[in-house]
């Protein structure tokens, strides 16, 4: 491990993997993805699967839970999300449960891949309604396993006003600040709801234009939906993001907290990067000025 504690995962580890654990497919070539993800590092096996190995200790407990839920909700949802194959267990060589899945085709969401984003954010909001209507009986409740996706951000709190008061000279402190407390100012009072927990371009896959999986359950639980939203803030312009919040039925307390959760990201990310990755640090400041001029157009 590294001194973050970040595992060397490579091809060779996953063919050691398969060979001793599903010899069937010793045979099938293996690459690594291309944006194979932080939290997990994924793989091609064969023309038809992807291996799917967490990186680090906190993202294994994600791997059970994802293996047993999928197949539960696949059927009621309008979209493929992954479907577990197989279930690996731990060696001397990786210490954690991982996954094969079957291989859903696709490119990651971006603007130049996407034909028409209204329709993109009305797909993608009809893919949460539907989520959202399944049974959570026995479902996860929001905690560490998911990074509390569908909890309370006041969990993020501390961190928030550090980073407020840390960027002060680079933003606008006094309105954020005033964001930050609406977002806080109400609370999910309805019965739990299922949420993905991170739905982000890089989990949203796109072919011949359109939307056509979600992937990366990682933050699967059950909860506050508001965490799902955020992506209207991130990725949306003011007309899909219009389209999104309309098709999603959004009061007015639930965006308030929807944008709450992209401010949390955007300035934890800002206040934390050195001057090394001035693209995502340009991105992080682009996030938060877009938030500020939302609240002053809707006040």
């Amino acid at each position: 491990m590294s001194h973050n504690n970040i595992l060397h995962i490579d091809t060779s580890l996953v063919h050691k993997l398969i060979a001793t654990q599903f010899p069937q497919w010793t045979h099938l070539p293996i690459s690594s993805v291309k944006h194979g993800g932080w939290d997990n590092r994924t793989f091609h096996l064969g023309e038809h699967m992807s291996v799917r190995l967490p990186s680090a200790a906190q993202y294994a407990d994600k791997v059970e839970k994802e293996q047993y839920w999928l197949p539960r909700l696949a059927h009621y949802l309008p979209l493929p999300i992954p479907t577990p194959i197989a279930m690996g267990k731990p060696t001397q060589d990786y210490p954690f449960p991982w996954s094969i899945y079957r291989w859903i085709d696709g490119q990651i969401a971006s603007a130049e891949h996407i034909n028409d984003m209204n329709q993109f954010a009305a797909d993608l909001a009809h893919f949460l309604n539907a989520l959202e209507k399944i049974d959570t009986t026995n479902g996860p409740i929001a905690g560490p396993h998911n990074f509390y996706r569908g909890g309370s951000l006041k969990i993020y709190d501390a961190e928030t006003q550090q980073a407020i008061d840390k960027l002060d000279d680079a933003i606008d402190a006094h309105i954020v600040k005033k964001i930050w407390q609406l977002t806080l100012a109400s609370t999910w009072n309805k019965s739990p709801v299922w949420v993905h927990g991170d739905i982000a371009p890089s989990n949203l896959l796109v072919k011949n234009g359109e939307l056509t999986a979600v992937i990366d359950f990682g933050g699967l639980g059950i909860g506050d939906p508001a965490c799902d939203f955020a992506i209207a803030w991130t990725f949306f312009e003011s007309e899909s993001k219009d389209i999104f919040r309309t098709t999603l039925a959004v009061d007015d307390d639930t965006w308030n907290r929807a944008r709450g959760w992209a401010l949390w990201k955007a300035l934890i990310t800002y206040a934390q990067l050195a001057g090394t990755d001035v693209s995502k640090k340009e991105e992080s400041k682009l996030i938060i000025d877009t938030i500020i001029k939302d609240h002053q157009n809707r006040s």
